[in-house]
């Protein structure tokens, strides 16, 4: 296994965190089951991480992976879709591993439900209320080429929520 880098908005080079990813065709591929193994070994390394998604780590591919601690049945995404979003929301912060320092006010559903596989292949479909629901909504938006900068309300920096403190 491996930890990799996280690609940064800064990157000039990379284009990855604003392309539409591909979906997987193959998920027993040894190529996939590697990444998604790396995924989970870079996020668990990352202190202030709960989600990663593929094209964080320069993948361009509909993955996401969620840290255990969120206590939901599955922590890998693969081929994503949202099936049903509630109209009730939520103005929440949020901060992103590929922006780093950098945090926001966004609006975002209070719950949604999702239809996923898992990294055995198989279909399973999942509800995310409050901090899941914000997590689902922010990793699929990677997934499809958007940071969370490109709907906040506000954006301030760390500093900013140091000085709070």
């Amino acid at each position: 296994m491996a930890i990799l880098p996280i690609q940064t908005e800064a990157q000039t080079t990379n284009t990855i965190l604003r392309a539409r990813s591909a979906e997987v065709t193959d998920i027993a591929d040894p190529d996939i089951q590697q990444c998604i193994r790396d995924m989970h070994e870079t996020l668990a390394t990352m202190e202030n991480g709960v989600g990663l998604a593929a094209p964080q780590v320069g993948r361009n591919l509909r993955i996401f992976v969620v840290s255990p601690e969120l206590g939901l049945r599955q922590t890998v995404f693969i081929n994503p879709v949202i099936t049903k979003i509630s109209h009730e929301t939520e103005r929440m912060e949020e901060g992103c591993l590929s922006l780093p320092g950098e945090y926001g006010m966004i609006t975002r559903a209070t719950s949604v439900k999702v239809e996923a596989y898992n990294e055995r292949g198989r279909k399973f479909k999942l509800k995310g209320e409050g901090l899941a629901a914000q997590l689902i909504q922010h990793e699929i938006g990677h997934l499809d080429g958007a940071l969370f900068k490109d709907h906040a309300e506000k954006m301030f920096d760390i500093s900013d929520i140091k000085k709070k403190s």
